[in-house]
């Protein structure tokens, strides 16, 4: 019997409701889960299910408590108690859609981090209308500053990942700056420039450097991973959600403006809906914390149930490619 995935049934603005009908929807998929919390709370809401275990813990880490303090403070916590079933050989992967910065702790203090690597990143995908697969960003907010070598292990990071988890043969890693040529951007991306330009690297994990990329880049196709510090990434990703929404929101908007706009509307959603499936959050799942001795999954804290089950559908699928061994592999190279 395969390995459950570790959820935290109690981060999250829609916990512990909405975290578990998510469970609940992986497990009528077939996938093994376990859920972390008081049973007192989980128990009336799987509705007398067996088949998804409990972890019992008795405390809950806040969206507003302080990451650090709390994850040392609150050892019975249930993000806590879910990374360290990963960590004990119980589970194949923690999902947490609570406290980010409680959450990565729990994950870095109780899994680990995987030896020649300075930093876990957060690795998060970018839709591409049309496309097969999303793009992937790195650092999305995990290390507000970071060094050129820091960047330059991203970029493996990212390369594995975009194999691990959809397939590309040879991913096209680019750096983001403001502008294409090679003497454009910051000092640190400048230097980084010159890190990621080594073949070396490339040749170890079968990625290509494709050189600096711009912000209007980030949905393109003609990369595959972007690196950039989690500063940078963080403003980017949540400038991107920003714009997104607003366009859904206008079109909407527009849509119920009148009875002829509505009437417009039902012709033109069904060509729009594939747009909207693309932009929507909830498909995508989560962010993966790379850098780990286990798989770590990243969600919304407003994940939907749809939302959780695509996060334990992305955690399980890496860990059963084993991104975690290619991670550490390529980790002194």
């Amino acid at each position: 019997m395969s390995l459950p995935v570790a959820i935290d049934a109690m981060g999250g603005d829609n916990a512990p409701e909405a975290i578990v009908a998510g469970a609940c929807l992986a497990a009528d998929k077939g996938i093994a889960v376990a859920l972390a919390g008081p049973p007192a709370v989980i128990e009336p809401l799987l509705g007398g299910r067996t088949d998804i275990a409990i972890i019992s813990a008795s405390e809950v880490i806040a969206m507003d408590d302080d990451p650090g303090k709390s994850v040392r403070t609150k050892k019975d916590a249930s993000m806590v108690r879910a990374a360290e079933a990963v960590r004990d050989g119980n589970a194949c992967a923690f999902v947490g859609a609570g406290n980010t910065g409680a959450t990565m702790a729990s994950a870095l203090l109780r899994i680990g981090r995987i030896k020649g690597y300075h930093r876990p990143a957060i690795a998060t995908g970018l839709p591409i209308l049309g496309g097969d697969r999303p793009n992937i960003l790195l650092d999305a907010g995990a290390n507000a500053e970071c060094t050129a070598d820091m960047l330059g292990q991203f970029a493996r990071m990212g390369a594995i990942y975009a194999r691990a988890r959809f397939g590309v043969e040879t991913p096209k890693v680019g750096l983001l700056s403001i502008g294409e040529e090679a003497g454009k951007g910051s000092p640190l991306v400048k230097e980084a420039y010159q890190v990621l330009d080594q073949p070396e690297w490339q040749q170890a994990v079968s990625a290509r450097f494709v050189g600096n990329v711009e912000g209007r880049d980030l949905f393109d196709p003609s990369v595959d991973v972007i690196v950039t510090d989690g500063f940078t990434g963080n403003v980017a990703l949540k400038t991107a959600e920003g714009v997104s929404k607003m366009i859904i929101d206008g079109l909407f908007g527009a849509f119920d403006a009148s009875d002829e706009a509505r009437e417009g509307a039902k012709l033109l959603t069904p060509a729009l809906l594939p747009m909207y499936n693309d932009m929507n959050p909830d498909a995508i799942g989560g962010a993966m914390l790379l850098g780990l001795k286990g798989v770590c999954v990243i969600s919304h804290g407003a994940s939907s149930p749809k939302a959780i089950l695509s996060a334990i559908e992305l955690a399980k699928e890496v860990a059963d490619r084993d991104m975690v061994g290619s991670l550490t592999a390529a980790a002194n190279l």
